[in-house]
């Protein structure tokens, strides 16, 4: 696969057309790290071979168990190949544990468990700082259809529930995490972007320790991310 020309450039990824099939994209992972709408930025050697290995690692497991995807290959430490797709402008958040946002808005206690996989809408728009939004909301702004958003929902609780499991078996609780759809070139909603700890949050199922960009959010430690995003994939991987 040969890069033609760089499409977009976002905080974690730059993407690129391909010379050989125009359906087709490659994603290159940065080290980039950013927080806070991007007020804050740091830049760590090696985060985004490590994400795009954990990506890469979950979304086969995902594959596996029945959700489509846009990867297509890994080509490279920092590289895939992916499936073109229009992207739905919505961040689809899922928690199974208050914090963050969530407890600043509703007063819910930190780390408490939900009683239910919580499933939120955030509108993709930097200028208007990504705001959380209804599916009515959506409507209207044009993000899709009702049923598209219960497709997208329904798709979101069955993710979770193959994640969820599959790291508690890796002593890690996933707390909360963010995923992105997109319109492949038959209109099909698949899953895009990435899964992986830019976008998850997980804690240590003994300590509690964060490992995940809230290390670098909230300076823990340094602010030093790889330690941890290493550890995640070795769990993974064991």
């Amino acid at each position: 696969m040969t890069k033609k020309e760089m499409i977009y450039e976002g905080k974690g990824k730059k993407m690129w057309s391909v010379a050989e099939n125009s359906d087709l994209l490659i994603a290159e992972f940065k080290d980039d790290l950013t927080a806070f709408d991007a007020t804050k930025k740091g830049n760590e050697s090696g985060k985004g071979a490590l994400n795009n290995k954990i990506s890469t690692e979950l979304f086969g497991l995902l594959e596996q168990n029945g959700i489509e995807t846009a990867l297509v290959e890994t080509i490279s430490d920092t590289e895939q190949v992916v499936k073109k797709c229009s992207i739905v402008p919505l961040e689809v958040i899922v928690r199974n544990i208050a914090t963050g946002s969530l407890t600043k808005r509703l007063g819910i206690t930190e780390g408490k468990e939900l009683p239910f996989a919580l499933v939120e809408f955030c509108y993709k728009d930097d200028a208007l700082h990504d705001p959380i939004i209804n599916d009515e909301h959506a409507i209207i702004l044009g993000a899709g259809e009702q049923k598209e958003l219960d497709y997208i929902k329904e798709q979101a609780r069955k993710i979770n529930a193959i994640l969820k499991p599959f790291f508690a078996s890796k002593g890690l609780k996933l707390v909360d995490f963010k995923i992105e759809f997109g319109r492949d070139k038959d209109g099909k909603i698949i899953l895009a972007d990435e899964i992986s700890p830019d976008s998850c949050r997980f804690w240590d199922a003994k300590t509690g320790a964060k490992m995940d960009k809230d290390i670098f959010r909230q300076d823990i430690g340094g602010g030093s991310v790889k330690v941890a995003y290493e550890e995640v994939l070795k769990r993974i991987l064991n």
